[in-house]
């Protein structure tokens, strides 16, 4: 079944993008990503279709051979495909390969825009890893210590990152690292550079070494530990201004957000149809279990919730994509967005899990999985907590907690 949806008013392109989900994720069922989440392996064929529409590009420009669409498509393409039965971490699978190419549109030099941005258009060129967080940082990204050392013609990297994603089938990573030490900046935030690294030649090297991290959510991606030890790249990877990477990386947070406050959405849909399907089949002392109101209560607050969840990230999505809201405006809205999608989530697959008994917790019923995920969720990209403080201090004009 399919859960209702509080009608919005959708755009042209959102109806056509929705359409063109729904074509696509018809070609996978449950089946597909029960076996891929159980075997903790990539799904190469879904995400190679989309690649073959185009859809890996869908914020590459149309100049440039992507769709050039905006993050008020995105989140109607990510919510179908975590509805259709992918679920956040399916639709993890593709985010990086979408949400890493603007920091290139945006901040990249033409010869690279022109080199790379038609390739990543195509799904010919993947660049779905992005080195960030560090096990030293964790939610404090500007105390990193990754340290891009200016050597001629060349930057030479050492340090180490936490919880990269997707590298293993990524063509290309986008790095954060330092390029100014600590000791000479009034802020941390300052002297961080972006840089994007070809991840066949840092193999070659032998100069970066992966070590995978065993994990119990979003098993359609591997993550990694990833150590750098005096990895040499062309000083032409830089991405933009040295020293102005952390800020470029703050540009494109936003949106993100949204967008993965849309896949949580979609998984919710998720769960609760399946919450709501199993509860009406399942005949309990002569009627369908979903009559009790123990049941049916938990499934309904949980929809109720997701409306509203859903309300929220698309009005930012469209209003981010018009341009009038200010940076602050559209961060309080974004995390806010973030904040009740992932309370949204956790809630419907917990009543989803309920619901089925003793099989919520068996894997053929798909909704364990659904829990796991939305449990993490409540963790990344951003916690619950930091959401909150954000929200708390430009929203309400309390102090700074941290």
């Amino acid at each position: 079944m399919q859960i209702p949806r509080f009608a919005l008013s959708l755009t042209d392109s959102q109806r056509e993008v929705r359409r063109s989900m729904q074509a696509i994720c018809d070609n996978f069922n449950h089946e597909y990503w029960r076996d891929h989440a159980s075997d903790g392996t990539y799904p190469h064929e879904f995400v190679g279709e989309l690649g073959a529409e185009g859809w890996l590009g869908a914020l590459v420009p149309e100049e440039y051979g992507g769709k050039g669409l905006s993050t008020a498509e995105t989140v109607v393409m990510m919510e179908e495909i975590a509805a259709s039965g992918a679920g956040f971490g399916g639709a993890q699978a593709v985010h990086g390969g979408i949400y890493n190419s603007p920091p290139l549109v945006e901040n990249a030099s033409e010869s690279r825009r022109q080199a790379l941005l038609p390739k990543i258009a195509s799904g010919e060129v993947s660049i779905q890893a992005f080195g960030l967080t560090e096990p030293g940082a964790g939610s404090n990204a500007p105390d990193m210590d990754t340290f891009a050392e200016r050597d001629g013609d060349e930057f030479v990297i050492s340090g180490e990152k936490m919880w990269i994603s997707r590298v293993d089938v990524s063509d290309y990573m986008l790095l954060v690292a330092r390029t100014t030490p600590k000791s000479e900046l009034e802020k941390n935030s300052r002297g961080i550079s972006m840089f994007l690294v070809d991840l066949a030649d840092a193999q070659s090297q032998g100069r970066m070494e992966r070590e995978p991290i065993e994990k119990s959510a979003s098993t359609f991606v591997n993550s990694y530990h990833i150590t750098f030890d005096g990895l040499r790249i062309p000083a032409e990877n830089l991405i933009g201004q040295e020293g102005e990477g952390f800020y470029q990386v703050l540009d494109g947070l936003n949106e993100e957000r949204l967008v993965i406050a849309a896949e949580l959405i979609g998984m919710a849909e998720l769960a609760l149809a399946k919450g709501a399907e199993y509860a009406s089949e399942r005949i309990v002392f002569d009627q369908a279990i979903g009559a009790n109101q123990s049941i049916q209560h938990p499934l309904a607050a949980a929809h109720a919730d997701v409306q509203a969840a859903r309300q929220l990230t698309y009005e930012a999505a469209e209003r981010s994509a018009a341009g009038d809201l200010s940076r602050e405006a559209l961060g309080a809205r974004a995390n806010a967005a973030k904040y009740l999608a992932a309370e949204a989530a956790f809630d419907a697959a917990d009543a989803a899990v309920q619901a089925h008994g003793g099989k919520g917790i068996a894997t053929e019923y798909d909704v364990e999985r659904y829990f796991r995920e939305a449990r993490l969720s409540r963790l990344v990209p951003v916690t619950q907590q930091l959401a909150l403080n954000y929200l708390g201090e430009r929203e309400l004009g309390l102090p700074r907690s941290y």
